[in-house]
């Protein structure tokens, strides 16, 4: 198990691609937090994910709101000591043509794409800087990559977050933090719900596979990129699109 002993923060953990990661780290062995809103989703995520009979625990948080991830940071650091990986998977879309974009779309995706990347990846840096060594991945998108039509404010905060690995490789690796930004093509999550069906299917036809991506294939990755299988790599930026953009 690649992943024993250590402790995980996966925010936006109660569906999708943190769900499933969530499921695969905990299947390597590590004590997993599920971070999310919803604390009837997160209930549900915690008694399927049981059935593992690894250490789950649960937190109810807004990643806009600092204190919260501070708060919940300070109870695993109380319990079991570290926090060795954190997956800032937490994020949100509100598609518009720019014409079409209200301000208060633009700012509520920049406040939890990339301010709630910022501050998740803030609340664990103490721990981590007095480790001496970490894990930070970032969710980033090929839409932070390539962008895409009608989603500005998605795009931006997209590219954003491959920033911030690229400036935390430098400042944190000297430090044994290492810090990485995977990027999912068109993957079956419920995120893909705001996407109309008929362009979904053009997108899917642009997919060399010619198929969505699963959950399971981008935890897969951020497993790997989480253990010590992947100890030299740090600053890099990961597609899994299927050759999407090939």
């Amino acid at each position: 198990m690649k992943l024993k002993g250590k402790v995980a923060v996966i925010t936006g953990a109660a569906q999708g691609i943190g769900y499933a990661t969530a499921r695969k780290f905990l299947e390597e062995g590590a004590a997993v937090a599920l971070a999310d809103l919803s604390l009837d989703a997160l209930q549900a995520a915690r008694s399927s994910l049981k059935p593992n009979g690894e250490i789950v625990e649960t937190f109810s948080v807004d990643v806009t709101r600092r204190e919260q991830l501070d708060e919940m940071v300070g109870q695993l650091r109380e319990r079991f000591g570290r926090v060795d990986i954190l997956v800032n998977n937490a994020g949100i879309t509100l598609d518009a043509r720019i014409q079409n974009m209200t301000d208060e779309q633009f700012d509520r995706v920049i406040d939890v794409n990339l301010k709630g990347t910022y501050n998740s990846s803030k609340a664990v840096l103490a721990a981590m800087l007095e480790q001496g060594s970490g894990v930070i991945l970032n969710a980033s998108s090929v839409v932070g990559l390539y962008g895409n039509f009608g989603q500005t404010n998605y795009a931006a905060s997209k590219f954003g977050v491959i920033g911030f690995v690229k400036t935390w490789a430098r400042e944190l690796g000297p430090k044994g933090i290492r810090c990485n930004a995977v990027c999912p093509g068109f993957i079956a999550t419920p995120i893909l719900e705001t996407i109309p069906q008929r362009v979904l299917s053009q997108l899917t036809e642009r997919v060399p596979m010619k198929r969505l991506g699963r959950p399971e294939e981008v935890a897969n990755v951020y497993a790997f990129l989480a253990s010590d299988e992947a100890s030299y790599i740090n600053g890099a930026v990961i597609e899994v699109a299927g050759g999407l953009t090939v």
